[in-house]
């Protein structure tokens, strides 16, 4: 993994980037664009984080990269949003989100790019998606996705029935090819429990159990812009590929299954291909393997348990940290944000990273993480990614 810090002056702004690749290979980028606070407008920042993506892209070694997915984090995403839109029409799957930058920012930008892939078609399907096709694999990411009728419970049914009906358009299903979810809740401490209640009554229903898998994710709390909207989802679904190639991580000295308290997901996802592997690492925070919160009160030692708790399932999937493409960290209390950056400073200075305000799913949580680690593998028996 390739390391990059780009200080963008005349925007007061700065790039964190990570670059992977093989011999002949596809490229693959996660930038975390961060801009200063400077007791400007949400558009003034904007605009200025706009120019920082345009520097990204304008350097030599990005003159191949294509966008496949974006997550802007805002700090009051009904009003932020609709002058984002006034300004520029994104060029891949976007997600805007409700989750405060803890820097003072009023904006941050996760971008995913490649280069080398056959084909990245933008709104490639009636949601919005990127599809992006290489090496006899599709890859299908779609963010942003939200109802706004009914509880939290009915609208969870009716983002994942009309994501499998996007699956099934492709050729796929959320049981075989959905491999990474992310669902943001708006009042996460009342309405998480309508999700977690819908969407275990639908993997019983297509036929997702304890016995057989779940899938990946992260359930935290954010604002979609649309005021009626109490869940978003994000997913990320692949086509192409053995069944043996996915692997599911559980590190059962540090973690418990989900399904021992009734939630299903599963800890992690590891991808193997010809010349590379993929870990998805889910939303996790400072738990045991009997299921109980960890260090309640005490921000510094559970961030300690929770990277214990990543670096336990990254040794599963034969990875450590230093393998991080990216880095997405949730806290609930914004008194925190001092303490927890610079301990990541100082433990991951280099790791594209963003902090933002975001309670986890139980009260007691203080912090949780997610991340994505990509290595070098070598793979025959599969085509490369």
């Amino acid at each position: 993994m390739e390391y990059t810090q780009l200080d963008i002056r005349e925007q007061a702004a700065r790039v964190e980037l990570s670059a992977f690749s093989t011999k002949g290979g596809t490229r693959e980028w996660h930038a975390i664009l961060h801009v200063e606070p400077q007791e400007d407008t949400f558009e003034e920042q904007y605009a200025r984080l706009c120019r920082t993506e345009e520097a990204l892209m304008a350097r030599e070694e990005m003159a191949g990269a294509k966008a496949v997915l974006k997550r802007y984090f805002l700090s009051d995403s009904t009003n932020q949003c609709p002058l984002m839109h006034s300004v520029r029409s994104p060029h891949c799957t976007t997600s805007y989100i409700q989750q405060p930058p803890l820097d003072g920012s009023r904006v941050a930008l996760w971008i995913y790019l490649q280069e080398g892939a056959d084909t990245v078609e933008y709104e490639a399907d009636t949601c919005g998606s990127t599809i992006v096709s290489h090496n006899g694999y599709r890859h299908i990411w779609t963010m942003g996705l939200v109802d706004t009728q009914g509880s939290s419970h009915d609208q969870t049914h009716t983002l994942l029935e009309r994501y499998g009906q996007l699956l099934t358009a492709q050729g796929a299903t959320v049981a075989d090819n959905c491999l990474r979810t992310w669902f943001f809740v708006r009042d996460v401490d009342t309405q998480y429990h309508g999700l977690v209640m819908a969407r275990r009554e639908h993997f019983d229903r297509i036929g997702l159990t304890p016995s057989t898998h779940y899938i990946s994710s992260t359930g935290i709390g954010g604002n979609p812009a649309e005021t009626k909207a109490l869940v978003q989802l994000g997913a990320y679904a692949m086509t192409g590929f053995l069944p043996e190639q996915q692997r599911y991580l559980y590190a059962p000295t540090h973690l418990n299954r989900t399904s021992d308290y009734g939630v299903t997901f599963e800890r992690g996802t590891l991808m193997l291909y010809g010349d590379r592997r993929h870990a998805y690492i889910s939303g996790t925070a400072s738990i045991d393997n009997h299921g109980e919160v960890v260090h309640v009160g005490d921000i510094r030692r559970q961030t300690l348990r929770m990277w214990e708790n990543v670096e336990q399932l990254l040794a599963e999937a034969d990875m450590t940290m230093e393998h991080c493409a990216h880095i997405i960290v949730y806290l609930r209390d914004t008194a925190d944000y001092t303490i927890v950056s610079r301990m990541f400073a100082e433990r991951f200075p280099s790791v594209p990273t963003v902090i933002t305000m975001a309670p986890v799913c139980r009260p007691a949580w203080l912090i949780e993480m997610e991340c994505m680690a990509i290595r070098e593998d070598k793979n025959p028996e599969y085509r490369a990614f």
